[in-house]
């Protein structure tokens, strides 16, 4: 029996819904998700820094340092290890206050992180600033032989966010982290299979990816059109953890990106932040070495 019998509809009724339906599916991807080039042109890297890296400053402050520096989107942390950030930004400044104060520093809103008090707690001031991603980690690990009915469930678990991520018009990616369901390139490829939403995805960090022994670029290839977030961090200690502070090389990182044509912004990153003069100029260092970086992944992929 044809689907549309089934369901009790003319022909011309399912095929309706069915094109409605489709419609909805590719309006979920306009967010921020288009690339910033056209088909057949050269992949471009965006550049983001999470406000974390300015927590010891107020928010206006982070923002003013993190635009002058050239930087064209921000990630603004929620309350881990004693960020005042996006707490204050409820508080005080509310969706319009954020809207104001980036459009002052021509910075756009990437992304909020929300460890600390969890999606739901912030999904209205998100899409209210305008909608971007919103990252937090995943359970602990499994067996894995019960990988994929674990990841199945936890994605399953996840329905209530992502209704609130379509109704806010925003998205939400999953860090993988040591000791995590979602920690190795088996998980990588587990989540990437099980997962059919367009709003769900993967932020990524090479740090624990590094720690894991195992390669960044095979993990950037499974997360694939499902990376959401890309975290420029190596696994080093202090300002070596910052992209052009540590020994290793990302360029076949930003070629791996290039590959899967990437569409959101790379984040230069570290934990236990200097302070904020300091930052600055490690910052800028960074940004210096990643625009090095992208010029020689693009070339050698023409």
């Amino acid at each position: 029996m044809s689907e549309y019998r089934k369901r009790g509809l003319t022909r011309r009724e399912f095929l309706n819904r069915a094109a409605g339906a489709a419609a909805a599916v590719a309006g979920a991807g306009q967010l921020r998700v288009q690339p910033a080039w056209a088909a057949g042109e050269t992949w471009k890297m965006r550049l983001s820094v999470s406000s974390i890296d300015y927590s010891k400053v107020p928010i206006e402050q982070a923002c003013e340092r993190i635009a002058a520096l050239g930087f064209e989107a921000i990630d603004i942390w929620s309350a881990h290890a004693g960020c005042p950030h996006l707490d204050d930004v409820q508080k005080r400044l509310g969706a319009q206050g954020l809207k104001d104060l980036l459009a002052k520093h021509n910075l756009k809103l990437y992304a909020f992180s929300v460890y600390a008090g969890g999606y739901r707690k912030y999904a209205e001031l998100l899409g209210g600033a305008g909608g971007g991603v919103a990252i937090h980690g995943g359970p602990g690990p499994c067996d894995p032989k019960d990988l994929a009915a674990k990841t199945r469930a936890f994605i399953d678990g996840l329905k209530g966010e992502l209704e609130l991520a379509e109704k806010h018009n925003s998205y939400v990616a999953i860090e993988n982290h040591g000791g995590s369901l979602l920690s190795s390139l088996d998980s990588f490829k587990a989540f990437a299979d099980a997962n059919t939403h367009p709003r769900l995805g993967i932020a990524l960090a090479p740090y624990h990816v590094q720690a894991a022994k195992a390669s960044v670029e095979e993990a950037i290839a499974a997360c694939g059109k499902q990376l959401f977030f890309f975290y420029a961090w190596q696994q080093a200690g202090g300002l070596g953890q910052l992209p052009g502070h540590g020994p290793t090389d990302f360029t076949p990182w930003l070629a791996a990106l290039a590959k899967i044509e990437y569409k959101w912004y790379v984040n230069p990153f570290m934990h236990d932040e200097p302070p904020p003069d300091e930052m600055n100029q490690a910052l800028a260092k960074s940004r210096d070495y990643l625009k090095a970086c992208y010029a020689k992944a693009v070339a050698t992929a023409k």
